[in-house]
C-alpha cells in the first residue's frame, strides 16, 4: 500500500528532539527564500520549487527488502527520465513493532530519504504505541523527521478515544510530540445529482486546529484532494484554491497533497485522475497542482511564519463551529457579499499585517463589496501590489478566489 503527496509550504517548526540540529530545516524544510532544488525539465516534479516536494509513503506492512525493491524501480523511472535526483522518500519499519532500527540505519543515509512515517489516522489508543515507535527511531536518526497524519473531524470522539476532537489533537501534541501536528480532511464531494458540495466539517476541523496550534504553540499542516476516489470528484481549479486557501487563512505551516502519484484504479476506491497516471504521464490535475504551487509560493512573505489575529465568516450561511467577525481590521469599514459567504483572516508577519477574503461558496462566484476608511495596497501574485482606493470597491471573485490586502 503507496501513497504519494506535496508538502510545498513548510515553516522550520519546533521539533524538541531536534533541537541541537541545524541541518533539519535546512536538509528537509527547505525555506521558500533559500535557492530551490535543481531538477531536470524531464522529470515530473520540475515545476515544484522545495525540496521536499512530493514524498513517497512506504506502508508499515512493507519490509526493508520491499522498500529496497520499489526504491530500485523509482531509481530506474528517474534514469530513463534522465532525471538528476530520485525520489524524496519516507520509508519505515515493517509493522511498526518490528524492524524498526534495521529499516532507519538501511536507509538513513539515503540522499532521497525525507523522514519516518509512523502510522495512517491513528486513533488516541495507539498514541502511547506511537511515542515508543518516534523513540526508537530517534534512538538511531535524528537527522529525519518522524511523521504521522490524524483523522478528521468526521470521526466521532467515542471511536477516537476522546471526549471530543479538539482533545483528539491536543493529546496527540503533548503524548506524540513530533514538533507538528497534520490531519487530512477532504471536504469536496459529489451529492449524487451530477454537482459537488462542501461538507459541514471542513472549517470545524480548520477551527480546532487552529485552537490547538494557538493553545500549544505547534503549526498543523492540513491536505486538499488531487486524486479522484469514490465520491470524491476530479480535482478542479476552484476545489483545489478552496482547500489550500482555506488552510492558509487558518495558518496551516504544511500543505499537502493527496496524492501525487495514482495509488492504483483497482479495488473499493477506484482512485483515478492524480497529477501523475498509472503509466507516469502528467494529467491536466498536474498543471492545475503547478499553477497553485507557483501562486503559493509567491505569497510565502504573507503566509509563512504568520500568526492568525482572527478568523470569521459572513454571508447568507455561516458554516456550522464559526462565527462572524466582531470587529473588521482597519481601514475596512463594512464587509458585504452577494451570495452564500466567504472567510475573512486577520494574519500578522513581522512587521505588517494582512487580511484576506475568500470566496468559500465552492459552486457560485460571489460578488465582494468592501468599504475603505483609507486607500490600502492589494497584493497580487508576483509579489506585486495595487493601490485599493478610499470608498467603496467590489470584486469578482470565483470560488477559492481571494482579495488579498496588506493592513500595515
Amino acid at each position: 500500500i503507496r501513497g504519494l503527496l506535496i508538502i510545498h509550504l513548510v515553516n522550520p517548526f519546533r521539533v524538541p528532539a531536534f533541537q541541537h540540529l541545524t541541518n533539519i530545516k535546512n536538509n528537509i524544510f527547505n525555506h521558500a527564500s533559500q535557492t530551490p532544488i535543481s531538477l531536470s525539465p524531464s522529470q515530473p516534479v520540475d515545476t515544484l520549487t522545495h525540496r521536499l516536494s512530493h514524498l513517497v509513503y512506504y506502508s508499515e506492512y512493507h519490509p526493508p527488502q520491499k522498500i529496497q525493491y520499489e526504491r530500485s524501480l523509482e531509481s530506474s523511472q528517474c534514469i530513463r527520465n534522465k532525471g538528476t535526483q530520485s525520489t524524496p522518500y519516507i520509508a519505515l519499519s515493517q509493522t511498526g513493532e518490528n524492524n524498526t532500527a534495521e529499516t532507519v540505519n538501511r536507509f538513513k543515509r539515503d540522499e532521497g530519504v525525507a523522514g519516518w512515517f509512523l502510522k495512517d489516522e491513528p486513533t488516541s489508543l495507539s498514541f502511547p504505541q506511537m511515542k515508543a515507535f518516534r523513540d526508537r527511531i530517534l534512538q538511531e536518526d535524528t537527522t529525519h523527521m518522524p511523521y504521522l497524519n490524524l483523522l478528521p473531524v468526521y470521526v466521532s470522539p467515542k471511536d477516537l478515544g476522546t471526549t471530543s476532537y479538539r482533545e483528539y489533537l491536543k493529546r496527540f501534541v503533548d503524548e506524540v510530540d513530533l514538533g507538528f501536528f497534520s490531519y487530512d480532511n477532504y471536504p469536496i464531494v459529489t451529492d449524487g445529482k451530477g454537482g459537488i458540495i462542501l461538507k459541514d466539517g471542513f472549517f470545524t476541523n480548520l477551527e480546532d486546529a487552529l485552537a490547538v496550534s494557538r493553545e500549544t504553540g505547534v503549526p498543523f499542516w492540513a491536505f486538499a484532494l488531487s486524486t479522484a476516489h469514490g465520491p470524491y470528484p476530479v480535482a478542479s481549479r476552484e476545489m483545489l484554491r478552496l482547500e489550500m486557501f482555506s488552510n492558509l487563512a487558518y495558518g496551516a505551516q504544511g500543505l499537502q497533497y493527496f496524492t501525487y502519484w495514482n495509488p492504483g484504479n483497482g479495488g473499493v476506491w477506484n482512485f483515478h485522475t492524480a497529477p501523475i497516471s498509472l503509466d507516469g504521464a502528467r494529467t491536466h490535475v498536474y498543471y492545475l497542482v503547478k499553477e497553485l504551487n507557483e501562486e503559493i509560493h509567491l505569497l510565502t512573505p504573507v503566509f509563512l511564519g504568520a500568526e492568525v489575529m482572527d478568523v470569521s465568516h459572513f454571508g447568507s450561511v455561516l458554516p456550522p463551529g464559526t462565527h462572524r467577525p466582531a470587529t473588521l481590521p482597519a481601514p475596512i469599514s463594512q464587509l458585504e457579499c452577494e451570495g452564500k459567504g466567504m472567510l475573512i483572516s486577520h494574519l500578522k508577519n513581522g512587521k505588517h499585517t494582512y487580511c484576506m477574503v475568500l470566496n468559500t461558496d465552492i459552486n457560485h462566484t460571489q460578488t465582494l463589496k468592501m468599504t475603505l476608511a483609507a486607500s490600502i495596497k492589494r497584493i497580487l501574485p508576483g509579489q506585486s501590489w495595487r493601490k485599493i482606493k478610499k470608498g467603496i470597491s467590489s470584486f469578482q471573485l470565483a470560488p477559492g478566489d481571494y482579495v488579498l490586502l496588506q493592513l500595515s
